[in-house]
């Protein structure tokens, strides 16, 4: 396993970080498999986990904490919060109010004194990023938190976080946590330089699509009946165009890695973590198969006529299926922002 610096922070986590999201009832049920799953992946050399609160409802956090019992101190633990966690509106966000009681209940569940990476789910456009990362500052100089980062923020954001961090003294993100595979590059446009500017650690989610760049997904296949289908049929239903898409150049991507000696698998994971930018790439297993499918080409290096090849496939800069892209900003989501008032609204 090799090792990187989150940033500019000092902190040396390993190229593959293991992602908790299928631990608990989202995916894997089976605690005890679970945690033998997070110590085979610290046998091989995994330092570093990412959780969030909302995964299962906390279970996922619950699960790590268990299996980082006599082990915390080697382990760089990273969870989010952001997600709504119940029906109360306040139990959500980022504001001071959810934050400050949001991280007793993810130090609880995980069963440790300190976070190392704190992260913010998502972009939240109704919260003062101010008040967000004042907040998360309070919680470093309390001991609670080590560094603090972001997740699936566009670049005009992460600069605004960097700008509003400079001018308030408020600590800042060190790393951002965006999704990145060989079907979702639209990072590379300016996400990953802006990161690089700013001497910010990249965190990658899904560097397989959600298990499209394993190749278990063929042509002729029916739309598969898996929990994460089940929560984002957008990235999924082999009916959209997009993801018909996908299909397509999944018979491409087999006919490079066949010529390369490895797998769809490794490939895609090696193609990520070998961008400059990146710190790390989050593998999410389900089961210890897959862990060990995954790990095993943790050493895998791709030519530059391979990267080559899969530039012609899927040119950079270039996301197949917007889905992928992990977030969308009310300006496009929501109509009203779109157009102008008319009738009452527009004399008002």
């Amino acid at each position: 396993m090799k090792y990187r610096t989150i940033g500019r922070t000092g902190i040396h986590v390993s190229t593959y970080c293991l992602g908790a999201m299928m631990f608990g009832a989202w995916g894997n049920r089976d605690h005890d498999e679970c945690v033998r799953m997070i110590n085979t992946a610290l046998d091989a050399g995994v330092n570093f986990i990412d959780t969030a609160d909302v995964y299962a409802a906390g279970e996922s956090e619950e699960i790590v904490g268990k299996a980082l019992k006599g082990k915390r101190d080697g382990v760089v633990l990273a969870t989010k919060f952001y997600m709504p966690m119940d029906d109360d509106p306040n139990s959500k966000g980022g504001s001071r109010r959810w934050i400050i009681q949001e991280v007793e209940n993810s130090l609880r569940r995980l069963d440790t004194d300190y976070i190392d990476l704190y992260q913010i789910h998502r972009p939240v456009p109704d919260t003062d990023i101010d008040e967000t990362l004042g907040a998360l500052s309070d919680l470093i100089h309390q001991g609670k938190v080590r560094i603090i980062g972001s997740s699936t923020f566009p670049a005009e954001l992460i600069v605004e976080a960097q700008w509003t961090a400079e001018r308030r003294n408020r600590e800042r993100f060190t790393c951002e946590q965006p999704p990145y595979s060989l079907f979702a590059r639209g990072i590379e446009t300016s996400v990953l330089p802006t990161c690089a500017d700013y001497g910010m650690g990249v965190i990658a989610w899904s560097p397989l699509a959600g298990g499209w760049l394993t190749g278990k997904f063929r042509k002729g296949d029916p739309t598969p009946d898996s929990q994460r289908a089940r929560l984002r049929p957008d990235r999924f239903d082999f009916t959209l165009p997009e993801n018909q898409r996908k299909l397509d150049l999944i018979e491409e991507l087999a006919k490079v890695a066949a010529d390369a000696g490895v797998s769809m698998t490794h490939m895609a994971m090696a193609f990520v973590v070998n961008h400059p930018a990146v710190t790390s790439a989050i593998i999410g297993p389900r089961t210890m198969e897959q862990l060990n499918d995954v790990l095993a080409g943790a050493s895998v290096e791709l030519t530059d006529e391979t990267l080559d090849a899969l530039d012609a496939i899927v040119e950079p800069g270039v996301t197949i299926n917007v889905a992928d892209a992990g977030w969308s900003p009310p300006s496009i989501t929501q109509s009203f922002r779109r157009r102008r008032p008319v009738g009452r609204r527009a004399a008002s």
